[in-house]
């Protein structure tokens, strides 16, 4: 039987999700969403590095030839702990960040070695809910039909619930279906790893995730919502030529298939950390003063269900990884 991941890990990726949002949040704004990530990723790659685990990279910055660290299949970790799935996104909201909109923050969950689906880097149909609804979904129906469950089970009208779906094209149809089934709307430009998880917060004034995103994104936000105890249904949705190739070269042999929970994030040993680099629904952004910087943190365990928020101070002078200044 594997042994289950350690409780002292959680505030350890805590630690790395920390590094990155610190690094990265000095360039908010600056209009380099390249720098942005690079920051977040060296800074990241360089904590993770401490922590006991032998884990394996399995959603991250691409593949081996298009990423210099923090690609699939790299090995980060001491080494001395288990063996386990990481899965991160060092900067969610690259463009979001270079432009100092609201909503980015840096990621990880870590499950135990193959409970993580290795979702290749393409585009991911969602439909995800709080635990008050978890149930009551099904993204083979129409979104009309799915939005009265909801409802149902969160006791109010259709028309009370906020969907946030991405302001794409590719979108549109839903968009035009949940307007005429009268239920509100929030467009957001990027970044839909935030909203995903906000679904489960019931102060959160966000009640659905829905519509077409990143693939990756959605494999996190199963794993928070794993801890949450919320539901996420999803579908791949390949768009561009070669990567129904991809994903079957990834082992996914129907690329088309409805996936789950269980397909998404295979039990409950999982855990979840983000840190918050601009101010979002569900986090507030890196504030610096001077030599000080207060970052705003979530951290959850699967096994346990157990939330914590982490407010902390930072002595950026007395910081061993690199901070951009």
């Amino acid at each position: 039987m594997p042994k289950e991941i350690e409780r002292e890990l959680a505030l350890e990726f805590v630690r790395v999700t920390e590094a990155g949002a610190l690094s990265c949040g000095r360039l908010m704004g600056m209009g380099d969403k390249e720098a942005c990530d690079q920051a977040a990723v060296q800074a990241m790659r360089r904590v993770l590095d401490t922590v006991d685990i032998d884990g394996t990279i399995v959603i991250g910055e691409g593949e081996m030839d298009q990423a210099p660290m923090l690609y699939i299949g790299e090995k980060v970790g001491s080494g001395r702990g288990p063996r386990v799935d990481v899965a991160v996104d060092p900067l969610e909201g690259t463009t979001v960040l270079s432009k100092g909109l609201p909503r980015s923050m840096t990621v990880i969950a870590v499950a135990e070695e193959g409970c993580l689906f290795h979702a290749p880097d393409i585009y991911m149909d969602k439909l995800a809910v709080g635990p008050r609804a978890r149930g009551a979904i099904d993204i083979d129906l129409p979104i009309e039909v799915n939005l009265r469950n909801i409802a149902d089970c969160l006791e109010k009208n259709v028309s009370d619930l906020v969907v946030v779906i991405l302001d794409r094209p590719r979108n549109q149809n839903l968009i035009d279906s949940v307007r005429k089934a009268g239920a509100r709307i929030q467009l957001i430009p990027d970044g839909d790893l935030s909203p995903a998880i906000a679904v489960a917060f019931e102060d959160s004034g966000v009640d659905v995730l829905a519509g077409i995103g990143g693939a990756p994104e959605g494999v996190l936000a199963a794993a928070a919502l794993r801890c949450l105890e919320g539901e996420m249904q999803a579908r791949l949705w390949p768009s561009r030529p070669g990567e129904v190739e991809r994903a079957q070269g990834m082992g996914i042999t129907d690329v088309h298939r409805k996936l789950t929970m269980d397909d998404l994030v295979k039990g409950n040993d999982v855990i979840f950390a983000a840190t918050g680099v601009t101010n979002g629904e569900l986090l507030d952004g890196v504030r610096y003063m001077g030599s000080i910087a207060k970052t705003h943190s979530i951290v959850m365990r699967g096994t346990t269900g157990t939330v914590r928020i982490v407010r902390a101070s930072h002595r950026l002078d007395k910081k061993r990884f690199h901070v951009n200044r």
